[in-house]
């Protein structure tokens, strides 16, 4: 008999954990539970979640509660019990302790670190941001403490160096499905995650994407670009300022009139198409891509001659 998985997820990321886990004849995926639709772009059109898209196209049953421990409380019945496995892959919600309890043999989640480093909602990002060289896949037994579960399995991959958030995810991607295959099908060994190891990594704000290259160095701008864009992006005030000698009082003015430009590739090396700017330590940063507001985006030396910088 096929062993019976409820799927919880949502973005693009967990959809070949979805689709591997379909298209093994040892599984057999009775529910996808993925959150509501929303509205996307300035037309606010109705959106459905990645993982929707996925489970139609499977033929699997899908349910979006605005609340799945509300939503179980009320509707039990919703879901396809008995189950061996819930597996959860991004799916974006906090299961409550009823929620994890549904399966017979254990709820399991998909993790992008290696825990106990990088616990929380953005672990992808923030291992870019630490200048991590090592990252991977944990595939841990969920309990109600986020993220605290025993380790089921780790699938290690390197961070390169000019390694993206996209990147990153596109290898996680491909190496974890695979792994949570292999763990699935067991024997299941448990090992607890060692606590004086735990780093814990908030959820991405826009506030995290604004860069001053009078107090930042060039690598630490640069691995905000590579790992915020193009969510929830990174952002400059008067970009002039960085290559030019202002008085306090020419930059107070300048900051006034100034516009915020978004920047969407940088490197730490000369290119003839960057728009070189000093940053603090006497680093340079080379911005390849940016976008002026209203503007479409361009390279920094396009920029550059638009604003008499040399």
């Amino acid at each position: 008999m096929p062993i019976r998985i409820i799927f919880l997820g949502t973005p693009e990321f967990a959809c070949p954990f979805l689709q591997a886990l379909s298209d093994e004849s040892t599984f057999d995926v009775v529910q996808v539970i993925t959150q509501p639709d929303k509205p996307v772009g300035r037309g606010k059109k109705l959106t459905s979640p990645p993982v929707k898209d996925l489970a139609k196209k499977l033929k699997i049953p899908v349910i979006q509660p605005l609340d799945i421990n509300s939503d179980f409380k009320l509707q039990a019945t919703s879901y396809k019990l008995p189950a061996d496995f819930l597996v959860v892959v991004a799916y974006g919600q906090i299961l409550s302790k009823e929620v994890l309890a549904l399966p017979k043999i254990a709820p399991v989640n998909v993790h992008a670190s290696l825990l106990p480093r990088w616990r929380g909602a953005s672990p992808i990002e923030h291992s870019i941001l630490a200048g991590d060289t090592e990252t991977g896949i944990t595939i841990q037994r969920m309990v109600p403490e986020l993220d605290a579960g025993p380790i089921l399995a780790k699938e290690r991959t390197t961070v390169a160096p000019r390694e993206t958030r996209i990147t990153l995810a596109e290898k996680m991607m491909i190496i974890g499905p695979k792994r949570l295959i292999e763990t699935l099908k067991g024997p299941i060994h448990e090992t607890p995650q060692d606590e004086s190891g735990v780093t814990v990594c908030k959820k991405l704000t826009r506030e995290m994407g604004i860069v001053d290259p009078e107090i930042m160095t060039a690598e630490e701008i640069d691995r905000r670009v590579r790992a915020l864009v193009p969510w929830p992006g990174v952002v400059i005030d008067n970009l002039c300022h960085a290559e030019r000698s202002e008085s306090a009082d020419e930059r107070r003015r300048s900051t006034q009139q100034g516009e915020q430009i978004k920047l969407i590739e940088t490197s730490l090396e000369p290119d003839s198409n960057a728009l070189p700017i000093r940053c603090a330590k006497d680093t340079t940063l080379y911005i390849l891509k940016l976008q002026a507001p209203t503007k479409k985006v361009m390279t920094g030396a396009e920029w550059g001659r638009g604003h008499d910088i040399q």
